[in-house]
């Protein structure tokens, strides 16, 4: 399956140009002139790996990556005219996989490109375990201790995943709704809690008494695996 890469580049000739290259050397590519518009297709696709210009209108670089590292571990690669070290610095820190300075060849990005995408993480395993439940991916199933299939939609299904990529760590409630929603405004607080009450539903032995998706006062929801781990061998 060939690898999709995100252009984000307000310099349309230089993205045209990157998109070119990249498309020849046999990845998929989808393209945005800025960092709104790159969050929004990131909210929508399936991307293995992200390219972002620094400065950029709407929403700089720096900035963008943020908004992605809070949700995804996906591989980024910073391109900017910034050389100085406090900006190379800044997008280490931030989570970028790689940081090129402008200008550099299309052979140059394209070996970065593949070098970033052998040393990445692999993606979350098809099937996790979780205690007692055990959650197919590429199905949307979750199944119990007793064998039953447990059916989730998409919905269900990405806030769960972001829960288990943040297993054991609380989640705020902004960044669970950006997580399942995208930079797109659609969710809300009224929205999660209800997606969070149907997920329980499901799960839980017992949606009263939560036992892998706990309520954080004050800032939003953890999934216990150690929890659940301790109840399932009670």
């Amino acid at each position: 399956m060939r690898a999709r890469i995100l252009v984000a580049d307000d310099d349309l000739e230089l993205r045209e140009l990157l998109s070119f290259a990249l498309r020849r050397a046999g990845y998929d590519v989808l393209d945005a002139p800025d960092g709104e518009q790159a969050l929004r297709v990131f909210s929508r696709q399936q991307v293995d790996l992200v390219i972002l210009d620094a400065n950029m209108p709407k929403m700089d670089g720096f900035t963008a990556c943020q908004h992605i590292r809070s949700r995804s571990q996906v591989p980024i690669v910073m391109l900017t005219v910034r050389d100085q070290e406090q900006d190379i610095l800044r997008g280490f820190d931030l989570g970028v996989d790689d940081y090129i300075v402008k200008p550099f060849s299309p052979k140059q990005l394209l070996a970065r490109v593949r070098a970033v995408l052998k040393r990445a993480s692999p993606p979350l395993a098809e099937s996790v375990a979780i205690g007692d439940l055990s959650f197919d991916i590429s199905r949307q199933e979750v199944t119990c201790a007793k064998g039953k299939d447990i059916r989730l939609t998409p919905m269900e299904s990405r806030l769960l995943q972001v829960l288990i990529a943040n297993v054991g760590h609380p989640r705020s409630r902004e960044s669970l709704i950006e997580g399942v929603w995208g930079y797109t405004g659609e969710g809300d607080y009224a929205l999660l809690k209800n997606l969070v009450r149907r997920l329980r539903l499901k799960i839980e032995p017992d949606p009263s008494s939560p036992l892998y998706i706990k309520t954080i006062p004050g800032v939003g929801y953890m999934l216990d695996a150690k929890g659940a781990t301790a109840q399932g061998s009670a």
